[in-house]
C-alpha cells in the first residue's frame, strides 16, 4: 500500500452569502468547511492518494461536523487533536466583474491558535507517511501554531519524508508579534519543495520577479525563473520550486498558469483563460494537490506534473467551495486539450 501524505493546518467554517450577494444584503449564509492544508488533502484523496489531515478542533458538535466533512472525501483524521474553545470562521463575499471578493476572518483564540508542542504525536502521525505538507498560514496564526509547525517540519525531515510548503502570505494574520520574514526561514530551510503565487516570495523574502507588475493583470512566466533561482540559493534544501501565475483581469475573468524549477531546469505550463469564475478560493491549494500528485505519479516527467497541477487548479475555479472535487481523469481530460465544456453524454 502506498504511503500517505500528511498535511497540517487550521480547519475553518466558511460562511458566504448565497450567490454573489454582498454581506449587507445577506439574510442567510452557505456553510462550508475548508482551509489551505485540508484542501490539499482532499485533492489528493480524490486522486487516490492516501491523505491524512492533522489539526486541532474543539471537542463539540462543530468539531464533529468538521470530521464528518473530511471523512466523506476519504481524508484520514485519526490524529486530530481535540480541545480549545472554538473553530475559526471566515466570511467570504464572492466578487464579480470589477468588484473584488472580500474575506473577513473571525478566528481569534481558535483551537489551533492555542495549540502547543506535545499535543500531536508526530512520530505516530508519520509512521506510515512519506510526504508532509504545510503552509505559511499556520505559523501566521499564533506563536504556538508556529512552534508546532516547526516541530512537525523537523520531525518529518528527520524521518526522511519529503517536505513541501506553500508560502501563502496572509498579511491579516501576522499579528502575534513576529513578521513572516522572521519565522518562515527556519521552517523553509528543512523543505524540499516550495510553492508560492506571484507575490509570496516578495512579501515573505523580498524576492521580486524583475519587471513584473501583478496589478496590471499580465504576468510573464520567464520573469519568475529569477525568483526560483534566488529561493534555491537562499535555501539549498529546495530541489523544486513552483509558482502559480494569475493574471487578474477582473473578479470574474483570470488567466492561469504556472512555472516549475527543478535543480536548474525550468518549465512553463500552458495558459488557461478562465471566464466566468465560479469560486477562486482554494485555487492555489488545488495547484499544490495536483503538483504533489503529479510529482509522485509521473516520475521524472516534471513538465507533465506541472501541467497536471495547472489544469487541476483551472478546474477548481469552476467549483463552489474550498475543495477541488475532481478526479485525476477529469484533470487529464483538460490536459489533453478538451476544454470546450461540451456536455458529456
Amino acid at each position: 500500500m502506498a504511503k500517505k501524505v500528511v498535511t497540517f493546518g487550521e480547519m475553518m467554517m466558511r460562511l458566504s452569502p448565497p450567490g454573489f450577494l454582498r454581506f449587507t444584503q445577506a439574510r442567510s449564509f452557505d456553510v462550508q468547511y475548508g482551509g489551505g492544508e485540508a484542501n490539499v488533502a482532499v485533492s489528493l484523496a480524490n486522486y487516490g492518494v492516501p491523505a491524512e489531515y492533522v489539526s486541532r478542533i474543539p471537542a463539540n458538535d462543530i468539531g464533529e461536523a468538521c470530521l464528518q466533512f473530511l471523512r466523506q472525501y476519504g481524508v484520514g483524521v485519526n490524529h486530530m487533536a481535540r480541545g480549545g474553545e472554538r473553530l475559526g470562521i471566515y466570511f467570504l463575499e464572492m466578487g464579480a466583474a470589477q468588484r473584488a471578493s472580500l474575506v473577513i476572518y473571525d478566528r481569534s483564540n481558535s483551537s489551533i491558535a492555542t495549540i502547543s508542542r506535545g499535543m500531536v504525536d508526530w512520530n505516530a502521525v508519520f509512521s506510515d507517511a512519506d510526504w508532509f505538507h504545510w503552509t505559511g498560514i499556520t505559523p501566521a496564526i499564533s506563536a504556538g501554531a508556529a512552534d508546532v509547525c516547526l516541530e512537525a517540519v523537523q520531525a518529518a525531515h528527520e524521518k526522511g519524508l519529503a517536505v513541501s510548503c506553500d508560502l501563502n502570505y496572509r498579511a491579516k494574520l501576522w499579528k502575534w508579534g513576529k513578521k513572516a520574514s522572521e519565522v518562515m526561514p527556519e521552517l523553509v530551510r528543512n523543505c524540499d519543495l516550495a510553492v508560492g503565487n506571484e507575490e509570496d516570495a516578495e512579501k515573505v523574502f523580498r524576492i521580486k520577479a524583475p519587471e513584473s507588475d501583478v496589478n496590471s493583470g499580465k504576468v510573464e512566466s520567464g520573469q519568475y525563473r529569477y525568483v526560483c533561482e534566488e529561493m534555491a540559493r537562499r535555501f539549498p534544501s529546495l530541489s523544486t520550486i513552483a509558482i502559480t501565475l494569475r493574471g487578474s483581469l477582473s473578479a470574474s475573468h483570470n488567466t492561469w498558469s504556472g512555472v516549475l524549477w527543478h535543480k536548474g531546469e525550468f518549465y512553463s505550463a500552458p495558459i488557461f483563460d478562465i471566464e466566468p469564475i465560479v469560486d477562486r478560493v482554494g485555487g492555489g491549494d488545488a495547484f499544490v494537490g495536483g503538483l504533489i500528485y503529479g510529482l509522485r505519479t509521473y516520475g521524472e516527467d516534471r513538465q507533465k506534473a506541472l501541467n497536471f497541477a495547472v489544469a487541476a487548479s483551472c478546474l477548481k475555479h469552476s467549483i463552489f467551495g474550498d475543495f477541488n472535487q475532481v478526479s485525476a481523469a477529469d484533470v487529464e481530460k483538460i490536459m489533453s486539450g478538451n476544454v470546450s465544456g461540451r456536455v458529456s453524454r
